[in-house]
């Protein structure tokens, strides 16, 4: 029976589009376009609402938890790092404090939530680079650990993260992916990083189903929790949630925050702990067993496979502009236009249109999590326009190309070759 528990939380707010699409003015400089897409006093609103019911109770919490002795990993977007730096630095800085707690480990994640790793693999690489930079400037240390985004994980990504230099990785523990083996180990995919599968079912019954009235869990208490806990199979258990579960997923008033007090006591009631993933990674990687990795990746989103992102017409469309906008920002060679072009790539905007043509508890999350000033368009006039945008800034990015800056020089067309003439009596040519 698991005597170890690992807990990971990730904190993300996604950058947020206008819609419907601004029209973006011939000529406009790489800031012109930025400022027609974006809804930065949507951003702004949202971060301040989820900041007030999630991100300051929470981080008080979980600060009051690890100078208790709870262990807790956590990861940052660099999308949301920007934003908090921007609109509220007394958040950034608690974070910080808790970060810099010796029970607390810092875990990569895609800087911006994209998908770039669909889309180009090296350029992947890289960000994953100046992710550990970043990061490492927020908070003065490196993460050997990473996530990626929405915890995606294939063979290609894997291979892609040992060449980054991660010593170890998260992703969900799908059935499908683990077939006969327990979540509750440390694996590996012939390399180097090892590999921590988040236990699907005990992470969502807390993630998911804590406040669900129809679940025949509810109310889940910490005794109870706990019990199933210590009870499951194997070195450790480890559970990944949103951050946001604490106080925006579910609502203080659902008796989330009492619960999370109380899980360490009663963990500790039954002979269990709690490691962060580098200790978990110490004292289990000997015991690490093969895990084949799929093709396609696995998620902890929906059903646990890109289907959720890429499952309708309107996601497969938008899918299609990223790679187009990607491609384009590249031949300008600016670097601010790749950057922009990264932001366009966020699996937010894939994310928010699931409900696309669907119904049932997915889309109904889906749909949730749409920005309201977007309904008025309606359900059509949101894809249209979606669209649009990803459209209007491929336009906009031409004139930026190297050769509608600077035309090349007119080369002279070339010559009819004359034809070969023989060299001599061998017919030599």
């Amino acid at each position: 029976m698991a005597t170890e528990i690992v807990i990971y939380t990730v904190v993300h707010q996604p950058r947020r589009i206008k819609l419907p699409a601004q029209p973006i003015p011939a000529g406009a400089s790489v800031e012109d376009i930025v400022r027609c897409v974006f809804d930065e006093r949507m951003n702004e609103r949202y971060f301040r609402k989820v900041a007030n019911t999630c991100y300051y109770p929470a981080t008080e919490l979980f600060s009051r938890l690890v100078r208790d002795g709870m262990k807790l990993a956590i990861g940052f977007s660099v999308s949301f790092l920007r934003q908090a730096e921007q609109w509220d630095p007394a958040l950034l800085r608690r974070f910080q404090e808790l970060v810099a707690h010796p029970n607390v480990e810092l875990i990569g994640v895609e800087p911006y939530h994209s998908f770039v790793f669909l889309l180009d693999m090296p350029l992947f690489i890289q960000r994953m680079h100046w992710m550990r930079s970043e990061l490492h400037h927020y908070f003065g240390t490196y993460p050997r650990v990473t996530d990626t985004t929405e915890m995606c994980m294939s063979a290609s990504i894997y291979d892609a993260l040992e060449v980054a230099g991660f010593d170890g990785a998260v992703m969900d523990g799908r059935p499908w992916v683990m077939g006969w083996r327990e979540p509750t180990r440390v694996y590996h995919y012939g390399g180097r990083p090892g590999l921590f599968c988040r236990h699907l079912d005990l992470s969502d019954d807390v993630g998911y189903r804590f406040s669900n009235r129809t679940w025949d869990g509810f109310p889940l208490y910490a005794e109870r929790y706990a019990h199933w806990l210590r009870e499951t199979w194997g070195d450790f258990v480890f559970i990944g949630w949103d951050f946001e579960t604490f106080g925006e997923h579910h609502r203080r008033d659902s008796g989330i925050f009492e619960f999370m007090e109380r899980l360490p006591h009663e963990l500790a009631h039954r002979g269990a702990g709690f490691l962060t993933p580098s200790e978990a990674l110490s004292r289990f990687r000997g015991r690490g067993a093969h895990l084949p990795l799929p093709t396609f990746p696995t998620t902890w989103a929906g059903s646990g496979g890109m289907e959720f992102f890429l499952g309708n017409a309107a996601q497969q469309a938008v899918f299609q502009l990223m790679i187009h906008t990607l491609g384009v920002a590249r031949l300008t060679g600016d670097p601010d236009l790749l950057d922009l072009a990264l932001w366009l790539a966020q699996s937010d905007n894939l994310h928010l249109i699931q409900w696309f043509g669907r119904s049932g508890p997915e889309a109904e999350v889906s749909a949730y999590f749409t920005p309201r000033e977007w309904w008025e368009i309606g359900p059509h006039g949101i894809i249209a326009e979606q669209q649009q945008v990803y459209k209007n800034v491929i336009t906009a990015m031409r004139p930026h190309l190297p050769t509608r800056k600077h035309p090349p020089l007119l080369i002279p067309e070339p010559r009819e070759p004359r034809a070969l003439q023989p060299m001599g009596i061998e017919g030599r040519y």
